[in-house]
């Protein structure tokens, strides 16, 4: 994996790098893709490495009956690599019972789940805040 910041020497890679540099925390919402994510999602993680060190995300995984967790567990290994801590709540949603009678309808128990995934990932975002500033001030002062 490259270990290059600033997303390369393209107009659009350094904006794409100073976007994600903006956010403290993000939230995945992906779906299984041959037992895994989708390969643009790897992509677009890969494009740039500094960016998303010491940051939060929670992931919210889709797909049939296994409800995406093996593309959540497999995003999870990506995401350690990339220093994003990952929040242990981990929604999940299975389509086949939510889109059994051809709309969407949420099940159970998705709302307050997803709630605490996001509380989670605010509490760990501002936490990791810290560590980046101070990551900041030292480079500074070298």
């Amino acid at each position: 994996m490259s270990r290059r910041s600033g997303g390369g020497c393209c107009r659009h890679g350094r904006v794409r790098g100073e976007l994600i540099d903006s956010f403290d925390g993000f939230v995945f919402l992906v779906p299984e893709y041959n037992h895994s994510f989708p390969g643009a999602l790897k992509n677009a993680l890969d494009y740039v490495y500094r960016e998303w060190n010491d940051k939060a995300a929670g992931i919210i995984s889709y797909g049939g009956w296994a409800a995406g967790v093996r593309a959540a567990e497999a995003l999870r290994l990506v995401l350690a690599e990339l220093q994003v801590a990952t929040v242990r709540a981990r929604p999940t949603i299975s389509t086949h019972p939510s889109f059994s009678t051809g709309a969407y309808v949420p099940q159970e128990g998705i709302d307050t789940a997803v709630h605490g995934m996001l509380d989670q990932v605010t509490a760990w975002s501002g936490a990791l805040r810290g560590v980046r500033e101070a990551r900041t001030q030292k480079a500074m002062a070298a």
